[in-house]
């Protein structure tokens, strides 16, 4: 079984424009996504996924730049996301595709591969933003090709093609699987589109990484335990 992260990405955000190309610790934004999805032991290939817009031929010649095998660029539709990435799927011969955002540089590879494993055992909609217990920034959606293939033929609404899994999530409600953490952690929002937010990441990446560049989940919940002001730099941005 192949199993494909596809990583929707473009530099047109409305609220942080070229977020995925922003500094981290000397590396942009993207750099860290990828990073951090390759040290993911259930994934075979990543596919970073833009749109065919002019503004996004950085992405593409960034990604061509980093000469790896296991790192593919697609490009598609800007609105239609749901059909950009039946057809990464497609080309790449996916049975599973693992959903992930470009706006995710502190996504933990040990929880991403958690919930791969248990979607290879449902074969059926898996993820841990059902219900949330993790921060925002650690969404993972893992899917058939199959229920991808359904939604890209059957989906209608603008909703429904633009966000790529509200079909799927639909047809599957009644035996989709959620991943959640013993404690609740879903008041942090560790994703990045605004200002606010990549302050917060930067700060987190300046204390962590310079020394432990395989920082997790729990590594950052130590840095909030000492920190805890960290909390109150994005706490009042409202998710989009």
């Amino acid at each position: 079984m192949k199993k494909v992260c596809i990583v929707q990405t473009r530099m047109g955000s409305t609220r942080l424009p070229g977020k995925v190309m922003k500094d981290l610790c000397g590396k942009p934004v993207i750099w860290h996504v990828i990073d951090r999805l390759k040290r993911c032991n259930n994934i075979d290939l990543i596919v970073i996924a833009t749109t065919t817009n002019e503004q996004d031929n950085i992405i593409e010649e960034y990604v061509k730049a980093l000469d790896d095998e296991k790192i593919k660029i697609y490009r598609g539709s800007e609105d239609d996301v749901l059909t950009r990435y039946f057809e990464a799927a497609e080309r790449e011969n996916a049975d599973l595709i693992i959903r992930i955002t470009s706006d995710c540089p502190l996504i933990d590879p040990e929880i991403t591969d958690r919930i791969i494993e248990v979607a290879l055992k449902s074969q059926t909609y898996t993820s841990n933003v059902g219900l949330r217990t993790f921060p925002r920034g650690f969404d993972t959606e893992v899917f058939t090709f199959q229920l991808l293939k359904d939604a890209f033929e059957n989906a209608e609404t603008a909703v429904e093609r633009e966000h790529v899994t509200p079909y799927i999530k639909e047809k599957t409600k009644d035996v989709a699987v959620n991943i959640s953490n013993i404690k609740d952690y879903s008041l942090h929002r560790w994703t990045l589109d605004t200002e606010e937010d990549y302050t917060l990441i930067r700060k987190i990446y300046e204390k962590l990484w310079p020394n432990n560049p395989e920082f997790l989940f729990k590594d950052i919940l130590d840095l909030f335990e000492k920190k805890p002001e960290l909390f109150q730099i994005n706490a009042h941005i409202q998710q989009k």
